[in-house]
């Protein structure tokens, strides 16, 4: 007898979503009209179609979590890198618009006036979107279907860095908190943020000020951790390099501080701290 073959890796993938933990979404958002209604139904059937792995975030995921229900007009669609340009093509073969936004992290799929944002990394290069994010990922049904949506750990992990002056996700990274704490696995999240964990610190702070009474939502063992790291931090001498980490969250916001002031880039050479004559060996 022949040897059973094993199913091509993207396949066993796929058929993952079978035994992927089912939840009860507490809402869904509001959209902004009937029309955009029919496409999101249209759009969600048709990737379900081209058998190409993607997850539901954004908006949808928010409201799926926390019950909030507010008024959105398009669909946040995360995916592999490797997955990007296939659903793009895929879409654009259907008759469907599509632009590359930003080939660093985002795509769009259009018809008419509705779309939807194809993403694959953070704007800020912090959020590869890779394996674990279906591994972990759940699923609900919306229109009849079972959609896998993003992950309560991964969901505010794609937030956290959201601090634009037009737009600030906060709110839903506390609001996560709040109604799906017992969801997230603490010590995933703390290794997406590894390298940035002042960031984390100060949106459980941020959680610890807004709900007094509901700062046992964040486990001690995280908040000491992040705690303990500060204090480190503060016995050590000032940075040589002038950095602006600002333009993580907003290039606009902060593009002076980098242009004018002599701040290092995320990349890139900034000027020396004022008495710092060389720089180190």
């Amino acid at each position: 007898m022949d040897a059973e073959i094993a199913p091509p890796p993207e396949r066993a993938k796929r058929d993952m979503i079978d035994t992927m933990p089912h939840i009860e979404a507490k809402a869904a958002p509001t959209l902004v009209d009937a029309e955009a209604e029919a496409f999101v139904s249209e759009a969600l059937e048709e990737l379900t179609r081209a058998d190409i792995p993607f997850l539901l975030a954004g908006t949808y995921a928010v409201s799926a979590y926390t019950g909030i229900s507010r008024p959105t007009k398009d669909l946040d669609i995360f995916c592999r890198a490797g997955d990007y340009a296939r659903i793009l093509a895929h879409f654009k073969a259907k008759g469907y618009d599509i632009e590359v936004e930003d080939d660093r992290w985002l795509g769009k799929v259009i018809r008419g006036k509705h779309f939807f944002d194809v993403i694959f990394a953070g704007s800020n290069g912090t959020m590869p979107i890779g394996d674990a994010w279906f591994d972990n990922a759940r699923q609900i049904d919306m229109n009849g279907r079972p959609v896998r949506i993003v992950a309560p750990t991964e969901l505010i992990w794609s937030k956290c860095f959201v601090q634009l002056r037009h737009r600030y996700d906060g709110g839903d990274v506390v609001h996560i908190i709040l109604r799906a704490h017992d969801q997230i696995d603490w010590q995933r999240l703390l290794n997406h943020m590894e390298v940035h964990w002042e960031v984390l610190l100060i949106h459980l702070l941020n959680f610890r000020w807004i709900y007094p009474t509901e700062r046992d939502k964040v486990p001690d063992w995280l908040l000491d951790e992040l705690l303990d790291r500060l204090q480190a931090q503060r016995q050590l001498p000032l940075p040589q390099m002038k950095v602006c980490r600002g333009r993580m969250f907003s290039r606009v916001d902060f593009e002076i501080d980098v242009k004018e002031w002599g701040f290092a880039d995320v990349g890139g050479e900034g000027e020396w701290r004022e008495g710092v004559n060389e720089e180190p060996a």
